[in-house]
């Protein structure tokens, strides 16, 4: 057989050597660098006729010859299979159809119903339901496949399906680099497996390490939690391990929350994710976010951790709060009644602000569903020209006010106030116990109750009808087991002393400053937080603000005393040593 088709194409050769066949109309894609000139090819790298059944020469192919079933050509050691080709043999190029199969040295298949393929530039199409199988299992289908064996690329832009037996690929386009099995993909690409979907429009998939190189905005979505999600236009996701990096505009969507950073890492897997660089983290529901150098999120567990300057601004309609420290936690789980709640924690250095309501502690524990607040070691709240401090403190805010309700001291309750917030007079009244309970009435201190060893010193006015003003008539001292107390235009007022109560009043001539204060007395002025921005720094280190002396009646009455004790000693003999 093999000698009767040598013989029959030495004759064909003869007999339609004048006739001149004309040029073959090619892809674009493959067409001459030259226009209408045919490329010149090599001798020993002429396409090879290996078997045909029919051999024809006529009109139907321009003069070219065509060989017809079970037609085998080969080309530096690729075979390609087809029912019919035509040999344009001064081009070295061929048009296969029917039953295409292309068999590369590489072990890859393409199969089609129609191909051309050029021999010297080694570049060819397949069309019609265009499959590739490379040697690993990869599988592409499409339309329109253009391939360029010189360089093991293959290219279509005509829309197609890649599988590796684990994830699906969609796109408009894609190049495959089929020795180092990469694939460049453009345009509406989707990539699919069990558990996620890939949205881009450029990325890159590594079918050796499956990781995607992603350029431009892509998004990974949970199939089983379509809201949980990634969002990046620069960066890594590996498809075995489902971790990724992201580089640029990313965003993390995880149990309705949102993770922002210049660099971020996440495993879908673990649910562990972390983020450098202007971080954010968005709690859309709890209308709360927040801010730091570095955060973890652990998906999971529902828990979040933000260093390095870290603060949280809790939204409220009418009055956010904002907390500041070295470290803040949020998390939430289900109490007792399987009841989901949210809790925020602020380690070491912890700040708080409100408007009407700041404070200090080394730590912070707000409990947001129930709005309850605890501040913990060397705790200092202020609240107008009102100071609280204890050992430890408690607050509770009501969550449809939006406003504190009250405040428990626990262990050495202190309350400090002006007695007079419009002058700039050394006079405060103050409150301390074991035990105290600050009510709230809208934004200011109301009440204080005091309950074990309670002791208070009040300035107390009365009003001159003459006059129409207060004057001052003295201070008082109680010592009580239990105190009650309200603000009545923001003066202090002693309503009740129970439980061997003892109070002295004192005119202002006759106590001195050492009776004035308590000895733990201590009015913070420079560590103070009097604007949100200042919870940003460990203390804004203000100024101490200097007060006026009140003690003038009494250094007067003092003179006085002093020059009578004079005058009596004056008046003494004097003895005379003999």
């Amino acid at each position: 057989m093999r000698i009767f088709l040598f013989l029959f194409i030495l004759l064909s050769t003869f007999t339609f050597a004048q006739d001149k066949p004309k040029p073959v109309q090619r892809d674009p894609f493959l067409q001459n660098p030259v226009k209408n000139q045919p490329q010149k090819s090599n001798l020993n790298n002429k396409i090879k006729i290996i078997n045909a059944d029919e051999i024809k020469k006529d009109t139907k192919y321009d003069g070219n010859r065509y060989f017809v079933g079970n037609v085998q050509i080969e080309h530096q050691g690729s075979i390609l299979t087809a029912d019919l080709v035509v040999l344009y043999e001064e081009e070295n190029f061929v048009k296969a159809s029917g039953n295409t199969r292309l068999q590369n040295t590489d072990g890859s298949v393409i199969t089609a119903q129609e191909m051309e393929y050029d021999g010297n530039t080694q570049k060819g199409v397949a069309r019609k339901n265009v499959v590739l199988n490379d040697p690993k299992g990869t599988v592409i289908k499409t339309e329109t496949m253009y391939y360029d064996r010189a360089s093991n690329l293959a290219y279509y832009n005509t829309g197609g399906t890649i599988n590796d037996g684990k994830s699906t690929t969609y796109s408009k386009s894609a190049t495959y680099n089929l020795t180092l099995r990469t694939i460049n993909l453009t345009d509406n690409v989707r990539i699919e497996d069990k558990d996620y979907i890939l949205d881009g429009i450029n990325v890159v998939q590594n079918q050796n390490t499956n990781i995607v190189d992603i350029n431009g905005p892509t998004t990974i979505t949970n199939r089983k939690n379509p809201k949980n999600r990634i969002f990046t236009e620069k960066g890594t996701h590996n498809l075995n391990t489902k971790e990724s990096f992201l580089n640029k505009n990313s965003k993390i969507y995880y149990n309705d929350k949102i993770l922002t950073g210049d660099a971020l890492y996440y495993n879908q897997l673990t649910g562990f994710g972390k983020a450098t660089g202007n971080v954010t983290l968005d709690d859309p529901l709890e209308k709360r976010y927040l801010k730091g150098g570095y955060g973890e999120i652990f998906e999971k567990k529902d828990s979040a951790m933000m260093t390095k300057s870290p603060y949280a601004v809790k939204i409220l309609e009418k009055d956010s709060i904002y907390f500041a420290s070295e470290k803040i936690l949020s998390y939430q789980k289900l109490d007792s009644t399987n009841v989901k709640k949210s809790y925020l924690r602020a380690f070491r250095k912890a700040r708080i602000y409100k408007s009407n309501a700041q404070g200090r502690s080394d730590s912070i524990a707000f409990n947001e569903t129930d709005g309850v607040m605890h501040m913990y070691k060397d705790p200092i709240l202020w609240s107008g020209e009102k100071q609280v401090t204890g050992d430890k403190v408690e607050a509770y805010f009501n969550t449809q006010t939006e406003n504190i309700d009250s405040l428990k001291v626990i262990g050495n309750g202190f309350a400090i106030s002006k007695a007079d917030s419009l002058n700039m007079k050394d006079e405060f009244n103050q409150v301390k116990g074991k035990l105290m309970a600050v009510y709230y009435e809208g934004k200011d201190i109301k009440e204080i109750k005091v309950i074990g060893n309670a002791q208070a010193i009040t300035y107390d006015d009365d009003f001159n009808e003459k006059t129409k003003q207060n004057e001052r008539i003295g201070i008082t001292i109680f010592s009580c087991g239990i105190i009650g107390s309200i603000f009545e235009k923001q003066e202090l007022q002693i309503i009740s002393c129970s439980i061997g109560a003892l109070s002295t009043l004192y005119p202002m001539s006759k106590i001195g400053p050492d009776k004035k204060k308590f000895p733990d007395f201590n009015w913070n002025t420079k560590d103070r937080i009097r604007k949100w921005q200042d919870i940003l720094v460990d203390t804004p280190n203000y100024e101490e603000i200097k007060y006026e002396s009140s003690d003038t009646l009494f250094n007067q009455a003092q003179e006085v005393i002093d020059k009578a004790k004079a005058a009596e000693e004056a008046k003494k003999p004097k003895r005379v040593r003999r």
